[in-house]
Formats: C-alpha cells, sequence, structure tokens
C-alpha cells in the first residue's frame, strides 16, 4: 500500500522523491533544516496567509526571518525581488488563508532559481492544483481539516535524494490515505461549491457585498471584512444561520484584517 500512496503523491507533485513524517510541521522543520545545510542563512516568508509555525521556527534554527508584503497572501514579485539573494530560503503558502491559490508559483521558482535561493513550497492545502508542483521541495500535512485529511501525518517531496529519516506508519495509515487521495478531487469539489455559494449569497447581501476577499477566486474558506460591529454581527448571523464555523482575524495563518473567517475546509461530506 505504502507504494501505491507514493506514486500516487509523485504524480500529484511531479516530484521523484517522496518521503512520509510524523506531521506537517516535522515537515516544515526537516525542510528547513535541509536548506540551511546548503549555506542558507534567511527565510523570506509571506506577511500573512502562512501558517504558524513560519514564524517560529527559523528562530529555532537561528536562520534570519523576512516577512513580505503580499496581495492578502498572494505573492508580490517585485517584493520578493528586492530582497532575495543566494542565502535565501523562500518558504510559501501555496494556499494562502485557505481563500485563494498562488497565481504566481512558477515565477517565484524562477526568481529562486535564478537567485541561486531554495523554494519550500507548503502544498497541504493546494496539493492537486497547478501550483502545488513548483519547488525545491513540496511538503505538506494530512493533519486536521486540510484536503487529505487523515488527522495525522506528512509529507516532503522532491526530485533530489534527501537525508530523511522517515516515519513508520501502520499499514492502516497509508490505506486511509490511498483511500483520501482517490477521493480528493471529490473533496476539493465539495468545498469549493460550498465555498461559491457562500459568496453567492453574501454578493446578494447589500451589507456585506462589498467586503468578501477575492470574491472571484477559487478557494476553501471565504473572508469577510468588516470595519464596525454591524456589519461582523451581520457576518456572524450569517455563519451562525448556516452552522459554517468561522475564526475572527486578524490571524497571520488567514489575514491581517478585521474580518471574519467562514471555515468551509472544516466541513465533511
Amino acid at each position: 500500500m505504502k507504494n501505491k500512496t507514493t506514486q500516487t503523491l509523485s504524480k500529484l507533485t511531479s516530484k521523484q522523491n517522496i518521503y512520509f513524517t510524523r506531521r506537517g510541521n516535522t515537515s516544515i522543520k526537516t525542510a528547513l533544516k535541509l536548506a540551511k545545510l546548503q549555506n542558507k542563512t534567511k527565510v523570506i516568508i509571506q506577511d500573512q496567509g502562512g501558517w504558524i509555525t513560519y514564524n517560529q521556527f527559523p528562530d529555532q534554527l537561528k536562520l534570519e526571518l523576512i516577512k513580505i508584503k503580499t496581495d492578502e497572501g498572494q505573492s508580490i514579485l517585485y517584493e520578493l525581488k528586492k530582497i532575495i539573494d543566494k542565502n535565501s530560503i523562500i518558504l510559501w503558502n501555496s494556499a494562502p488563508g485557505y481563500i485563494c491559490f498562488e497565481n504566481n508559483m512558477k515565477d517565484l521558482y524562477d526568481i529562486a532559481k535564478k537567485s541561486d535561493a531554495i523554494l519550500i513550497n507548503d502544498i497541504s492545502g493546494s496539493i492537486g492544483e497547478e501550483c502545488s508542483k513548483y519547488g525545491d521541495i513540496l511538503l505538506g500535512s494530512f493533519g486536521r481539516w486540510k484536503p487529505l485529511w487523515l488527522d495525522q501525518g506528512g509529507f516532503i517531496a522532491s526530485n533530489e535524494n534527501l537525508e530523511i529519516e522517515e516515519h513508520i506508519f501502520e499499514e492502516e495509515f497509508y490505506d486511509k490515505l490511498n483511500t483520501a487521495l482517490d477521493n480528493l478531487e471529490k473533496r476539493k469539489n465539495f468545498l469549493f461549491s460550498i465555498s461559491n455559494n457562500i459568496k453567492k449569497e453574501l454578493q446578494n447581501n447589500s451589507i456585506l457585498k462589498e467586503n468578501i476577499l477575492k470574491p472571484e477566486q477559487i478557494g476553501y474558506n471565504v473572508i469577510v471584512k468588516f470595519n464596525n460591529d454591524e456589519i461582523k454581527q451581520n457576518i456572524i448571523k450569517y455563519c451562525d444561520k448556516n452552522n459554517f464555523e468561522y475564526t475572527e482575524c486578524p490571524r497571520y495563518i488567514r489575514v491581517l484584517y478585521d474580518a471574519i473567517s467562514i471555515e468551509v475546509k472544516r466541513l465533511k461530506e
């Protein structure tokens, strides 16, 4: 079963080598350690839309941390070009805030290669999308609320033979992961459909329609900004009425605005 799982992930990521880890955070820290071994000294991350440990692991590994300005988590290429050099690691979530997908991932990779930098692409939320295929090292989580939701495990993918001590799972884990991989497109389409319906409904709301972030883009979550309590309570009322879980922003892993993030990605079919 592990061989089948590895083959499927290799095809999805366009990378030859797949390594399993205990969890997504293990994948992130391992990837940073591998990059540091190549004499990289600084980590460039999104100013919003990333993951919690992007802010923690560089300091633990004695790497300089640099946040660059983004368009609600999506890259602004000239901001990257201003600071990238051969000492750089780009650690990027290609599904920023789970509200969209990175639309410049190939360009990010090209910039990294020209600068002799390393691109680490976190594809936990973007797996199966075109943007999930670009990077020197790809990594992901199979944790709670992910497109591949197993409540445990992670992976690293690369065309290089990496010195990684793989985590050994029971055969049942690979069985469940194979099932999740077989159902990945079905799950994604289920979540995209709900997300799109939410956007359509909110666009019919005279109070909320102008406050939806990236309404024209495909994504899992729907984030709605507010600048007063009336708008905030309208969003919360909508969520409660439809039994949608939500979180309040600003949060680094979503956006840095006052906003409500409707957590569509937490739903199960």
